[in-house]
């Protein structure tokens, strides 16, 4: 984990981040969820919105039910369903009558290495919301975009008023995000990343993980750049004769925590998917290699 993570946090404490937007971070830290998810609070005037409210964990509820006072919670959005995003979504309804929204069901054996990513297999929402529908309260309305990519479900949404987008897992300043196969797909998250780049009128980024971005295209478009790279570091691992993703991994993320090489290796198994789609690749086995001039 980043050193940063290591010091105190604000947990189970409400912060005013930005017009309209409150962050409670739950007390999940890991390599992958970095000081742990941030759970928002979007409305004033007695009426707010909850995105990705986190695991199910009674000193978060706790933190976000104080957050929310005696306000209405008009609905209980999540981005996707991994265990530290949706969990707290059903109890955080019972408590306070709020329907859920946002992302549909998707429940998978997870062949990947995070167990702290695994599926939510009790996520039940109320309504799904498809690209471009909106929720709306008293001076906020927040609008869906599909995002697939990091899961084949995954969403975020823009509170036009301001200009924010919350971006759950799809896009984060502090790292890049998971592409795990079979659900994962680098395909989609490229052409999810592109969606996000046309998009001039985000003046912010919130993620679930890590600080707000405040210049979004900036980053996207390193991100994009970084995948283009990570794409041309695996060409050249194939034609080097390096041609399984075991052997790969060590060569590719030196000086990365050896913890995170699991979570790398699908990655580089979503790029070899991406590419295979493309032509350039095939596989026999655990052995890749190149069918087309690069």
């Amino acid at each position: 984990m980043n050193a940063a993570a290591e010091i105190d946090r604000p947990y189970t404490v409400a912060e005013t981040i930005g017009p309209l937007v409150r962050r409670v971070l739950a007390r999940n830290p890991s390599p992958f969820t970095f000081t742990g998810t941030q759970t928002y609070l979007v409305g004033t005037d007695g009426e707010v919105a909850v995105i990705d409210p986190g695991p199910d964990e009674a000193e978060h509820l706790g933190a976000l039910m104080a957050a929310i006072g005696g306000d209405k919670v008009v609905a209980i959005c999540c981005t996707h369903t991994h265990r530290d995003h949706s969990p707290a979504a059903a109890p955080l309804a019972a408590l306070t009558g709020a329907p859920i929204v946002g992302c549909a069901p998707l429940v998978l054996s997870d062949d990947g290495p995070r167990a702290d990513a695994s599926f939510d297999a009790n996520y039940a929402p109320d309504r799904v919301l498809a690209d471009g529908e909106v929720v709306t309260g008293k001076g906020w309305t927040l609008r869906a975009l599909t995002t697939p990519g990091h899961t084949s479900n995954h969403l975020c949404f823009a509170l036009e008023e301001t200009g924010a987008l919350f971006t759950g897992d799809h896009v984060m300043g502090w790292s890049t995000s998971v592409v795990s196969p079979p659900d994962g797909d680098m395909t989609a998250y490229m052409e999810s990343l592109a969606r996000l780049y046309e998009r001039e009128q985000d003046v912010v980024y919130y993620p679930a993980h890590g600080p707000e971005v405040t210049k979004p295209r900036q980053l996207v478009r390193g991100m994009i750049g970084h995948r283009r790279q990570r794409e041309r570091q695996i060409l050249r691992q194939i034609e080097s004769g390096v041609t399984s993703i075991a052997a790969m991994v060590p060569l590719m993320y030196k000086g990365v925590d050896e913890r995170l090489w699991p979570a790398a290796g699908r990655s580089v198994l979503a790029h070899l998917l991406d590419l295979e789609k493309r032509g350039i690749t095939m596989r026999n086995e655990d052995e890749w290699t190149l069918i087309a001039a690069n």
